[in-house]
């Protein structure tokens, strides 16, 4: 039986790593979620210091933890070295 927890993993892609263009909002970097299904943007709350800049420049890899941080998922940057972000419009 598929449940409630299932879809919504599924949807917010926990445990999944991006390619993603992060923006400061609220004092926090944030970056929207690559998957148009998700009801929830991403605060990246790990792993920052790994970056030089904050926000950075460039798009980082960023791994979705399953966590609410305010009422955005939880994220962890992994990797700097990235290119063609999931995000961008």
């Amino acid at each position: 039986m598929t449940s409630i927890r299932d879809l919504l993993g599924e949807s917010l892609a926990v445990g999944e790593t991006f390619c993603l263009v992060l923006e400061e909002r609220d004092d926090r970097l944030v970056a929207t979620h690559p998957h148009d299904a998700s009801p929830l943007d991403i605060a990246v709350v790990e792993g920052l210091d790994l970056l030089e800049e904050r926000p950075p420049t460039d798009p980082v890899e960023v791994e979705i933890v399953g966590r609410l941080v305010g009422d955005r998922i939880a994220g962890r940057v992994v990797g700097l070295d990235c290119s063609n972000p999931e995000n961008e419009a």
